[in-house]
């Protein structure tokens, strides 16, 4: 009976599926075919919630980078901080408010062009069964010294060497591979794509401090003309970012360098800090 009930919640979930509401899309604006080439993301008073009868994730949300800015998001569990995520990808639509990418108003423009523009690390990377070229390369785009080299920034040659090189096959998942040499795979992919605006989601949640430190120097030195936002477990993680964004209960509380706001003793960043020091 108990399996029955655990057969019959995978076919509930199915049928969720089958009749889930479809995204819809628009015809809209016209988009320059390097777009986005500045990387400056704004958000004007967006507000975003999950379902009509839920409170709103995100209050009032303004804030703006500059190009090739390297922004932490930091806050508690719950603050709002892959909310951001959801709302610049359009997963749910915000119900007040405008996002513009490079002046452009992200609701006018196509699911499909919108998404395949930005490049998002999340916490858990995806490689699928194959080879590490098909991975970093599904579609057949560089040529091989251009992978190489990619790898090579993202110090994985010697990894990928010990596996058989570029045609060596990827177990499902990438099991054999460490979570820190799966991130800097997706990295490799980023930098492959000359990705302008980069997302991390608490990419090195789950990874050893020293390979953290690891991730942290490639983003730094591959992705000098990308926005990069990291949204980081670690508080220590976006110490070397340009600015760091503070969020808490949907809001932005702070938004400022990481030293200054370090210097404030009444600042929440400062509190955060403090409580990583105290922890480690």
């Amino acid at each position: 009976m108990t399996e029955t009930e655990k057969e019959l919640v995978a076919v509930e979930r199915v049928n969720e599926y089958i009749h889930i509401k479809k995204e819809e899309d628009v015809f809209g604006v016209r988009l320059p075919h390097n777009w986005p080439s500045s990387g400056v993301v704004q958000f004007s008073n967006v507000q975003l919630r999950y379902r009509s009868n839920l409170s709103l994730s995100l209050k009032s949300v303004s804030f703006e980078s500059m190009p090739n800015e390297k922004i932490g998001i930091v806050g508690r569990t719950g603050a709002g901080k892959s909310s951001l995520l959801v709302a610049l990808f359009r997963l749910t639509e915000i119900c007040a408010g405008t996002i513009y990418v490079d002046e452009i108003n992200i609701a006018n423009v196509p699911l499909t062009e919108l998404r395949s523009r930005f490049f998002v690390i999340p916490q858990d990377p995806f490689l699928f069964s194959g080879t590490i070229r098909q991975n970093l390369d599904p579609n057949d785009r560089y040529r091989d010294s251009e992978i190489w080299t990619a790898l090579q920034r993202c110090h994985l040659i010697p990894v990928v060497k010990k596996l058989g090189g570029l045609n060596a096959p990827l177990s499902h998942d990438g099991t054999n591979l460490s979570n820190g040499q799966k991130q800097l795979m997706c990295l490799v992919r980023a930098l492959l794509q000359n990705a302008k605006i980069l997302f991390i989601d608490e990419a090195t949640a789950s990874v050893d401090q020293d390979t953290d430190w690891q991730i942290q120097n490639t983003i730094r030195s591959c992705f000098l003309h990308s926005t990069v936002f990291i949204i980081a477990h670690r508080i220590h993680s976006v110490l070397s970012c340009d600015r760091v964004l503070v969020m808490s209960d949907g809001k932005v509380i702070e938004f400022d360098s990481p030293q200054t706001l370090r210097q404030d003793t009444q600042s929440a960043f400062y509190s955060l800090v403090t409580q990583s020091d105290s922890c480690s």
